[in-house]
């Protein structure tokens, strides 16, 4: 049985674009010839992600990104082609990294610790790695910000590294300097008095240390001094205090024997305390007195009467 050329051609074209849809998908990292599982995932943001792009657990590629979809909420969901053979936790996070520093994404998934596998059709937790640059960013702040500072400290040096500054530093390191000579120089005279003086201190301490040996040796008898002197103040306080008492108990007795007198009569106040006729002619005589003296203020003339005039014819 001969075949066509026609059938010939329309054979060999089939096995041709057979062969290459399944170089194209093997080239893009599809699996043609084995079976596969089939997974969602929804982001916010896919930062790059394409279709065929390939899916990692641990470094090691288990299938693709098959399709990107947007979704009326502006958000897109992934489907995700997995090798059936790879059993896939139901808490597994499909996270978007950046496979290289040009900015390629693929997808690894973080494998959860859950029992319970993830079915077929399941839509999978997702997450998206920040890109280098929003990495950078927070660096790039901070380094913003000390180059600010170091900026203002260079300006600050140069606007103290002026000439005028350096000439006052100059100056200032030249009276230090003489400050330091002359603190040298009083030094050396301090270490010469010290010296020459050195032998009457050796003296002084010397005279010192005796002293305070013989301090130590008559300890004793420098005790007993002190306790005679105490005694003898003791003695003489006693007896200034012993005459003290015997000079108020002789006044104690003057006192009494007096008023015993007083009390008996005797004498000028006793007889006026106990006499009283005495007192009502005292009081009497007082009173009468009173009375002259009265009289003779008013009547002067009655007492005192002279006249010039009759002196002289008298006379």
């Amino acid at each position: 049985m001969r075949i066509a050329k026609e059938t010939k051609i329309g054979i060999l074209a089939a096995v041709a674009i057979a062969t290459l849809i399944i170089g194209y998908n093997f080239l893009k990292g599809n699996d043609v010839f084995s079976s596969s599982q089939q997974f969602y995932a929804i982001y916010d943001r896919v930062d790059g992600l394409t279709a065929s792009k390939p899916i990692f657990v641990n470094g090691f590629q288990v299938g693709r990104v098959a399709k990107l979809e947007l979704l009326p909420g502006k958000q897109i969901r992934a489907t995700l082609e997995v090798n059936e053979d790879i059993p896939i936790p139901a808490n597994t996070i499909a996270e978007i990294q950046s496979t290289d520093l040009l900015g390629s994404k693929a997808i690894y998934f973080v494998l959860g610790n859950s029992d319970q596998m993830a079915a077929d059709g399941d839509t999978l937790a997702s997450n998206v790695e920040k890109s280098l640059a929003e990495s950078v960013n927070p660096v790039k702040d901070k380094a913003v910000v000390m180059l600010d500072k170091i900026d203002s400290i260079l300006t600050a040096l140069n606007s103290i590294m002026n000439p005028q500054f350096q000439e006052n530093i100059n100056q200032s390191l030249v009276s230090i300097n003489n400050t330091l000579q002359s603190l040298e120089s009083t030094s050396k005279k301090v270490d010469n008095i010290v010296g020459s003086g050195a032998q009457r201190l050796q003296t002084i301490l010397a005279n010192v240390e005796s002293i305070t040996t013989n301090l130590r040796e008559n300890n004793e008898q420098i005790t007993g001094i002190l306790a005679n002197i105490e005694q003898v103040t003791d003695q003489v306080a006693a007896g200034k205090l012993r005459e003290t008492l015997n000079n108020a108990n002789q006044a104690t007795g003057q006192l009494a024997a007096m008023m015993e007198k007083i009390q008996n009569g005797e004498g000028s106040l006793g007889a006026l305390l106990n006499d009283e006729a005495l007192y009502k002619n005292l009081n009497n005589s007082a009173e009468s007195l009173d009375k002259l003296m009265i009289d003779l203020r008013e009547n002067p003339k009655r007492y005192v009467h002279f006249s010039l005039i009759d002196f002289g014819k008298n006379k």
